[in-house]
């Protein structure tokens, strides 16, 4: 009930920085918790950070302290700043927006169509 779309993927040199958006539209943007997934061949997705409709925000320890998600329920944006990348940081990341339950009403999530993010020198 939600479409995204992500953006801002690219190649950056080890130690670098990156911004990643996601642009939600088609529903009730601020009821949804936000996710950031990654993925390479191979693995499962892994999720990386995460925002409540709140504001609470969480991160999976691999990226503590170099990556920060944040929302702007104006803008219906969700974005990952991404610092002092690893060459392992290397994946396809995704936007997510959680399923829920609100008035009564339930509201699928989706998922955006990922944006490549490479770290090498």
């Amino acid at each position: 009930q939600v479409q995204l779309v992500e953006s801002g993927g690219g190649l950056v040199q080890p130690g670098g920085s990156l911004r990643l958006s996601c642009a939600a539209s088609g529903s009730i943007f601020t009821i949804y918790a936000m996710g950031w997934y990654r993925q390479v061949p191979g693995k499962e997705r892994e999720l990386v950070a995460r925002v409540t409709s709140v504001g609470k925000t969480s991160y999976a320890d691999s990226v503590k302290g170099r990556f920060t998600i944040s929302r702007d329920n104006v803008k219906n944006t969700v974005y990952l700043q991404m610092s002092s990348l690893k060459p392992e940081d290397t994946a396809v990341y995704y936007c997510n927006a959680e399923p829920i339950y609100y008035s009564g009403q339930y509201y699928s999530g989706s998922w955006g169509q990922g944006t490549q993010v490479t770290v090498s020198s």
